[in-house]
């Protein structure tokens, strides 16, 4: 993209972590069978009238002064009116023009840097129903049929709005993971991209490096992962340069992420605020914020993630790097500071984390929640290594085995017969034997090829099936090669 800038800006989708719809009792869990979480209000039927969820404000009121946003003093809900095949009643409760929080911003931190990007603004909504279509690619184009859900319709939403301040794909991705850790922290959402209730879209242009004019902006709907969010605006960014480049125009309009095929498709020209018709909802009253309600809901703001980072590294000693990945998620950073509590050193329980444990959250597509172990299980297993019961080697074995089944790891080592042998007359004599029948590697070390060692300690090792003390078995090596 020589000769290029990117500028982005993002609009976050994030359904409310509330009991009941935005504005009446339904039920607003996900899931169930169509169209049983739905009552005259949500429906839309004749002479019902709306009533404001508290709690979704208060949700809604904790993120915004999170984000460091100006709580405007009076807010307004409007209608927004569109053609809304899963609203009933065809139009959406929104805010428009007196949201509740604008002027905000958010710093993220990455290896490159600190980066910081505006909020336009913080605003609440309801969210809309889902439409399935019947045909092969799940879209409307070539549908049979579609079928409707209302379910969803109705759940308190949450929109926030960046300014455009985002250059890169990359910040784009760093940017919204920091985002979804900071509601998590806050328990406004349970962020479950998977299920919808964290969505993202992305406005997108380009222009000259350096200029300060804006290109003609595309945007890319409900993207519902990280790396979906990155691969997109990686495709638009450069298919927006060839079109430039090659003499053409970008033409403002709304486009879909095919990730089967690794690329955006035109979905529909864009709208502007005007097509909305957006007009005071007639049945809500305008919303103000008491200080004293304001105030309560500021000092029960619990620790954010950039705070939890700091106090990771100086309260754990943990590099930054460490940190930014251990506080990526709420049960990330709870999970670790359990293990920890439970006895194991913070470093070593940290590169557990990062390490295998990682690894078996992506192999398996799995989110921690969903293991079958717990902290304590990890406690025991860095306390086998360090008090000597088990080598590291072993203890990725026993690791294993622990995940998939759930069991403990002393359980596993006992069933097993996994204990490290740390007995020095035992190990002498396996050194001996490993020595005798080696006498080409004992000869390369005593001419000064000291590598040599490293082949010797694997035979032992292989001998005793990994569970031999490895610094115990280099020591006994050396004293009896340089005897």
């Amino acid at each position: 993209m020589n000769g290029w800038e990117a500028v982005i800006g993002l609009e976050i989708h994030a359904e409310l972590k509330t009991a009941s719809k935005m504005f009446c009792s339904c039920d607003a869990s996900f899931g169930g069978e169509p169209n049983t979480k739905v009552c005259p209000v949500c429906l839309g039927l004749p002479g019902v009238l709306p009533v404001l969820n508290e709690k979704a404000v208060e949700l809604a009121l904790r993120l915004a002064l999170a984000l460091n946003c100006r709580i405007l003093p009076r807010a307004l809900f409007h209608r927004k009116n569109y053609f809304y095949p899963d609203m009933p009643k065809n139009y959406q409760i929104s805010q428009y023009d007196q949201p509740l929080g604008v002027e905000g911003f958010l710093e993220v931190e990455t290896e490159e840097g600190t980066f910081r990007v505006g909020i336009h603004r913080v605003h609440m909504e309801e969210d809309t129903g889902k439409t399935i279509h019947k045909s092969e690619s799940g879209r409307i184009h070539g549908s049979e049929y579609s079928l409707e859900d209302f379910n969803r319709a109705g759940v308190p939403l949450l929109e926030i709005v960046t300014e455009p301040d985002i250059r890169t794909p990359e910040q784009a991705k760093a940017f919204l993971q920091e985002l979804k850790s900071i509601m998590e922290h806050l328990e406004v959402s349970d962020c479950r991209m998977e299920e919808g209730s964290l969505r993202c879209d992305a406005n997108v242009s380009v222009r000259p490096a350096g200029s300060d004019s804006m290109g003609v902006k595309t945007e890319i709907k409900n993207m519902n992962s990280f790396r979906a969010l990155q691969r997109a605006l990686q495709y638009e960014i450069e298919r927006q340069v060839r079109l430039l480049e090659s003499g053409g125009e970008v033409v403002q309009e709304t486009r879909h992420w095919d990730a089967d095929a690794n690329m955006t498709t035109p979905l529909r020209t864009k709208e502007y605020a005007y097509d909305y018709r957006y007009f005071q909802e007639p049945d809500l009253v305008p919303l103000e914020l008491d200080r004293v309600f304001m105030e309560r809901v500021r000092a029960s703001l619990p620790e954010l993630p950039s705070q939890r980072r700091r106090r990771f590294r100086e309260e754990y000693g943990l590099p930054a790097h460490d940190a930014r990945v251990l506080t990526s998620s709420k049960a990330m950073g709870d999970f670790f500071e359990e293990v920890v509590r439970l006895g194991a050193p913070p470093k070593a329980a940290s590169n557990w984390m990062m390490g295998e444990l990682s690894a078996y959250l992506n192999a398996q597509d799995l989110e921690l929640g969903q293991l079958a172990i717990g902290p304590s299980h990890l406690a025991e297993l860095i306390s086998l290594i360090e008090k000597g019961t088990i080598s590291g080697k072993i203890a990725k074995d026993i690791f294993q085995e622990m995940v998939d089944k759930g069991e403990m790891p002393s359980a596993i080592v006992e069933k097993r017969g996994l204990t490290q042998i740390s007995d020095q007359a035992e190990l002498e004599g396996i050194v001996r034997e490993v020595l005798e029948a080696n006498p080409g590697p004992v000869e390369d070390y005593r001419r000064g090829k000291t590598q040599a060692i490293g082949f010797l300690v694997g035979q032992v090792m292989k001998q005793t099936r990994g569970r031999a003390n490895p610094g115990l078995v280099n020591e006994l090596l050396r004293k009896m090669l340089d005897a």
